[in-house]
């Protein structure tokens, strides 16, 4: 089963003058274990070459690149996997596509975070939890969401939308051992020291676990 503290999403908009390679370089020197390439903006040829590049430097890290909803992309670069929004190609369908690599799905109820787990999902997204600007015309889910997912769902499940340092206690409160988080870590002028940050609440939080 898949284990990972920090996924980070790309978002280039929120970086306009450095590149994405230094960005993502950065946020894994800082502990990010989980790397998502999303861009609804660029042709799908410099999607492609990102995806490539983004394959390399993973590979280095020895950290997971998954692609977000091109399927075909994620296949020509042996990425690792895809994640699927609700409007995306069905769950099923991409199964048959892309084999045993990882499937991840976004969801927005318990109703949709059930039905990614019956059909064989690797692990769900919950979001968004807080207003965010990646998505502005989502409604947040809130906590309350997440705290259902933790209680019902056995998959693993990262929370996503609005999670800043500030606010990232509140999710590990309801539950959560892991979050998803764009433009606190992208945006930032330090990628590597907010990642570093990110990863020791969560780690801070896993050893008052085990400690009971």
């Amino acid at each position: 089963m898949l284990h990972f503290r920090l996924y980070v999403i790309t978002g280039e908009e929120y970086h306009p003058n450095r590149p994405l390679l230094d960005v993502m370089r950065e946020a894994l020197e800082g502990g990010a274990d989980f790397i998502q390439l999303r861009d609804k903006t660029s042709t799908k040829r410099e999607i492609l070459e990102k995806a490539r590049m983004l394959r390399d430097l993973t590979r280095r890290y020895n950290v997971p690149l998954i692609i977000n909803d091109h399927v075909d992309i994620a296949l020509a670069v042996d990425a690792d996997g895809v994640h699927l929004g609700q409007d995306d190609l069905p769950l099923k369908e991409a199964r048959k596509i892309i084999g045993d690599k990882i499937i991840g799905i976004s969801t927005h109820s318990i109703e949709q975070a059930r039905k990614a787990q019956e059909e064989g999902a690797d692990y769900i997204g919950v979001g968004p939890i807080f207003p965010t600007q990646t998505k502005k015309h989502a409604k947040p889910v809130t906590l309350s969401y997440l705290r259902e997912v933790v209680k019902e769902i056995s998959i693993p499940f990262v929370p996503i939308g609005g999670i800043k340092l500030h606010n990232v206690d509140e999710v590990l409160d309801a539950g959560a051992r892991s979050v998803c988080v764009v433009s606190e870590v992208v945006g930032s002028s330090d990628v590597k020291g907010v990642c570093e940050a990110f990863v020791n609440k969560i780690k801070a939080r896993e050893k008052h676990d085990a400690n009971g």
